[in-house]
């Protein structure tokens, strides 16, 4: 989406020849969930007024109850219209910083954080961190309580047999209505998975590109149910087909312009693109929980779905961790491919930019590239390459998370105890239960 510079008289004239009669006040918590108020058109001037408050003890990873009240500012910048409005009238998005009482960002604000660790990289420099996300989803049919139910939209039972599929309509209204929304959509395609999608969208600073995502999940599902589909970023949702990731393409910018392109570079990449992608590698484990943050992420991270599972990177193939694309110029970017779309946006893109700006800082020298496909390399053939392993369960990332005192940075100490206690609690849960898998395996044999 273009980036607007709105003022508070363009935002009152909008919302006036648009008849919008609701406000709705975006932000996100701490796991990425998008959270809303919203308020009558009357409210208007006390939301420019930076006025306007909520209790911040309801939202995950945010206070406790005796220090509830919260502010909302609103980003003009991510002022949008809803193409879909209800009978009373047009219903207009905003999203919003969370403040504290005495008017300082918040702290346990994922966007803030971001926000800050932005600053971090024009002090060192740079003038802006582009995102190009790749998100994945799944379309599963819906039962008659609006439920999902485990049918794919496509697995090709007879019904579904019209010229056009319904995930291929569904997928199409997407499109439309994330460009009638101001969305530069660049491809939407069925993925290699039964009922899986991708939509890509044009690049964007940082964080606008965090608040595309979200907008993006929630034009995804509205519209999903719109045709009777439930759609979900959940990265693993059946076994034995690929998982949904969201790649994410970054290059970072300064005066001159792409950091990253050096005509004369090896591969025509920069010293600092070299350094930023030492620091990717280095950190790579630990903000794995970051990027990855459920225990059903680990089940996408395994040989054999197109997920990367080793930290290494290539300029040529597809199997390691990071890829260079073969733009160059002011496109020339990194492309991570671990990250999965059930990661908060705003915390893995300050993730990834925290550990790129360390491996410039300490000037780390990437191992060389590997352009050979790793999954048919044996132990020791990985090992003299210097390969290690992504954390294979939430368990291991959250060790490795805990251990990197650049990636606790990153997240800030807020954020950082309040993620990594709700992680470790998701994780005690899980490890609790028993499956029907292991019903099956030991029940009789034993």
């Amino acid at each position: 989406m273009p980036k607007h510079d709105y003022t508070k008289d363009d935002i009152r004239q909008m919302a006036k020849d648009e008849d919008v009669q609701f406000l709705r006040l975006m932000f996100t918590d701490l796991f990425g969930t998008i959270k809303n108020v919203e308020v009558p058109i009357s409210q208007l001037e006390k939301l420019l007024d930076n006025k306007l408050m909520f209790d911040g003890s309801s939202i995950d990873g945010f206070v406790r109850i005796e220090e509830s009240d919260m502010y909302l500012y609103p980003d003009l910048s991510t002022w949008m219209i809803f193409p879909w409005s209800s009978d009373r009238g047009k219903i207009a998005r905003v999203i919003c910083e969370v403040y504290t009482p005495d008017k300082k960002p918040f702290e346990g604000d994922p966007r803030n954080n971001l926000i800050r660790v932005l600053d971090d990289m024009r002090k060192a420099g740079f003038t802006d961190f582009n995102i190009g996300p790749e998100p994945e989803f799944f379309l599963f049919k819906m039962d008659d309580n609006g439920k999902p139910t485990m049918d794919l939209n496509d697995q090709g039972s007879y019904f579904d047999m019209a010229p056009m599929d319904l995930g291929e309509n569904c997928r199409r209204e997407i499109v439309l209505t994330l460009e009638d929304m101001g969305f530069d959509v660049e491809a939407a395609h069925h993925e290699v998975a039964p009922g899986q999608h991708e939509i890509d969208f044009k690049y964007a600073d940082a964080l606008h590109a965090a608040d595309n995502i979200q907008t993006f999940k929630l034009v995804v599902k509205t519209v999903a149910r719109k045709f009777g589909l439930y759609a979900t970023f959940m990265p693993k949702p059946l076994a034995g087909i690929n998982g949904s990731g969201m790649h994410l393409n970054m290059s970072l910018f300064h005066e001159k312009g792409n950091a990253f392109y050096d005509e004369k570079g090896e591969l025509q990449l920069s010293q600092d693109a070299y350094y930023f992608l030492g620091g990717l590698l280095k950190h790579a484990r630990s903000f794995t929980a970051i990027c990855n943050p459920t225990v059903n992420s680990y089940k996408r991270l395994v040989p054999g779905y197109e997920a990367p599972v080793y930290v290494a990177w290539s300029g040529s193939n597809r199997s390691p961790l990071i890829r260079v694309p073969s733009s160059r110029g002011l496109s020339t970017r990194l492309e991570l491919r671990s990250v999965d779309p059930t990661a908060n946006p705003y915390l893995a893109i300050a993730a990834v930019l925290e550990a790129g700006l360390d491996g410039l800082k300490n000037k780390i020298v990437p191992e060389k590239s590997v352009d050979r496909n790793i999954y048919r390399m044996d132990d020791k053939e990985r090992t003299e390459s210097h390969i290690t392993n992504l954390p294979d369960t939430l368990h291991n990332a959250l060790k490795d998370l805990s251990a990197d005192d650049v990636m606790r940075k990153a997240m800030g100490p807020h954020l950082y105890a309040s993620f990594i206690e709700a992680k470790n609690l998701e994780y005690d849960a899980y490890r609790t239960q028993v499956s029907k898998w292991e019903r099956d395996q030991y029940l009789e044999l034993y």
